[in-house]
């Protein structure tokens, strides 16, 4: 089914029938995932903390960055209920809502990271090998940016339940990005600091079922642009972490929220804090949906370490950004 802009939406291949993944989703053979062979070296999952806990809080903060990049947080004080209620209206929309419905929120194809429903974020090119995902993406933060009328209203929680998960999400942010620089030895305002005032966005993703997922990836290996992102998952699973030249899989936990370090955070530390690079893959049954939240810097802010001597050269975000939107993901930066 062709939509706006000649683009196609994965769910409609789905609810076609189609058997056979298009070419333009094929991956390269050295890209596409090794399904049923996870964990072979029997490498632990990234470790859960609790925050809550005043005991080696920063001991465990900082060997998670230095090991990891990535790690769940539980007790980290938002609701329970608030996280279930984001995933529910964020399958609603994708599952309940008709295609006209669903494009008449599309993002502007021309547009990289444009706020709206789409299927082909960051690509640079038509040869590009695409997704197995559809989204949509919300521009919440700073409030300048944030336009509830842009936001999905089919369902009369749908705005207020992504306000509030946007306040709770960035409250969160702050108070890890504190954790981090104090697990450091820094004040603990000086991560938040350097990057300044959050620039967030809610990505929500759906990765329908795949007819051949051993050829697809729903996301392709990347590390995330800008400072800390927060994740949640369903209870489907599909997210991967490189660690140690491994892809290891994700397990999802209901109650916690998974902190993935991105890249400004690495530069900020001089590489003391590792960004995680990370994918998702697809399966063949169920379809699956997370919702990642990412906060970024302004692009007018320059980002160097906080460390001497220094191992990074300072960059404007906005330069770092640019690159990354014209070459693509293509794993870690």
């Amino acid at each position: 089914m062709e939509v706006a802009s000649n683009q196609i939406r994965v769910q409609s291949l789905v609810q076609e029938g189609e058997t056979v993944v298009p070419p333009q989703y094929v991956q390269p053979p050295e890209t596409r995932p090794v399904h049923g062979k996870r964990n072979e070296r029997d490498t632990p999952p990234p470790p859960v903390i609790d925050i809550s806990s005043v005991n080696s809080i920063h001991e465990q903060l900082g060997q998670a960055c230095r090991e990891w990049g990535a790690f769940h947080v539980i007790n980290h004080g938002v609701p329970v209920e608030l996280l279930d209620e984001m995933r529910r209206v964020g399958r609603s929309f994708f599952e309940d809502c008709t295609m006209d419905q669903k494009l008449s929120y599309a993002c502007d194809p021309n547009s990289p990271a444009s706020e709206g429903y789409g299927s082909r974020m960051l690509v640079a090119s038509n040869d590009t090998v695409l997704d197995w995902r559809d989204y949509y993406d919300h521009h919440t933060l700073p409030l300048s940016r944030r336009n509830p009328s842009k936001w999905p209203h089919f369902s009369t929680n749908y705005r207020k339940v992504l306000a509030e998960y946007s306040n709770q999400m960035s409250g969160l942010a702050e108070k890890l990005l504190g954790l981090i620089s104090e697990s450091l030895g820094l004040p603990s305002s000086c991560i938040k600091d350097t990057v300044g005032e959050f620039y967030q966005n809610i990505t929500v993703s759906y990765y329908p079922p795949c007819p051949q997922p051993e050829l697809t990836l729903g996301l392709q290996s990347h590390s995330d642009m800008g400072a800390i992102t927060l994740l949640i998952q369903d209870d489907v699973g599909g997210l991967e972490v490189l660690k140690d030249g491994e892809w290891i899989f994700v397990n999802p936990l209901h109650d916690a929220i998974l902190v993935i370090l991105a890249d400004q955070t690495e530069i900020i530390t001089n590489g003391k804090y590792t960004s995680a690079p990370h994918r998702a893959i697809t399966n063949a049954k169920s379809s699956r949906l997370s919702v990642a939240t990412f906060h970024d810097p302004a692009k007018t802010k320059t980002i160097c370490p906080a460390f001497e001597p220094p191992k990074y050269r300072p960059v404007m975000y906005g330069d770092y950004v640019s690159s990354w939107y014209t070459k693509g993901p293509e794993g870690k930066r």
